[in-house]
């Protein structure tokens, strides 16, 4: 177990607000979007944000970081890391440039291919989830007290949290095999800090995703009761192989049903 994991909790929230400031700085204001590789967006926020986070995490521990805005390391040289920092520094920068205030910042700490330490910072609306293992999951408001955060049971109708833009056909089918359900519409890790509170109760991504697309929303619902699993119902892991690409998976809050008859 890694000491002072609280502290580091605590510490990562710090950081992950900082971010955020950082990326509502930006958000106020007219900015430019170019596209990578992979075509998708990239803005001045990611690279403050990032920058931002690389730097107070390497002053708060020895541990190598990866981050999506640097993510070129080879597996030769990851695959030694027993413990390191895994961030996005802004989760869901589609969403950022529609305006529609559905992003995040999301860090998490990986130890022995687990994540045991969560951070996700909403900026717009100043709230923070955060857990580490053994220690519970916490939802808190900048600036107020934290608050215990746990899943629920499923509940009458089900409610289904679901991407704002990787919906997919896959997706409505197996909504359509659990039956009657309520849907919750949103970009990047907010919908699994919905399961992790007990607003919704199954979270499907049958599309694709990277490692720190879930990693802190990982341990958050973990400690908050839930699972966040492959589509055979194994917990995810990380850093195991040369791409970082995640298998599709499963956010639930309810680990009595099995999620996978509905697939």
């Amino acid at each position: 177990m890694i000491e002072n994991l609280q502290t580091l909790m605590l510490s990562a929230r710090d950081i992950a607000e900082q971010a955020g400031e950082k990326i509502m700085h930006v958000y106020q204001q007219d900015f430019d979007v170019i596209r990578k590789t992979d075509k998708s967006p990239l803005t001045e926020a990611d690279i403050a944000a990032h920058r931002h986070i690389i730097e107070r995490l390497s002053e708060l521990a020895d541990y190598p970081v990866l981050s999506e805005e640097s993510a070129k390391l080879p597996f030769t040289e990851r695959s030694s890391w027993q413990t390191y920092w895994l961030i996005d520094p802004l989760d869901g920068t589609k969403q950022f440039v529609q305006r529609t205030d559905e992003f995040c910042v999301c860090i998490a700490l990986i130890h022995q291919n687990q994540a045991v330490l969560g951070v996700i910072h909403l900026p717009v609306s100043k709230e923070n989830y955060f857990a580490c293992q053994g220690y519970g999951a916490y939802k808190q408001r900048q600036g107020q007290a934290a608050r215990k955060i746990q899943t629920r049971k499923l509940g009458s109708p089900c409610i289904a949290a679901v991407s704002r833009s990787h919906k997919g056909d896959a997706t409505n089918e197996m909504l359509d095999k659990i039956g009657e359900c309520e849907l919750k519409v949103a970009g990047s890790a907010i919908k699994a800090c919905w399961v992790a509170e007990g607003k919704a109760d199954i979270y499907p991504r049958l599309w694709l995703t990277s490692e720190w697309d879930t990693a802190a929303a990982q341990c958050i619902v973990e400690e908050a009761g839930g699972l966040l699993t492959t589509l055979d119902l194994q917990p995810m892991r990380y850093n195991t192989k040369d791409d970082l690409l995640n298998p599709y998976f499963l956010v639930f809050g309810d680990k009595s049903i099995d999620w996978s008859q509905y697939l």
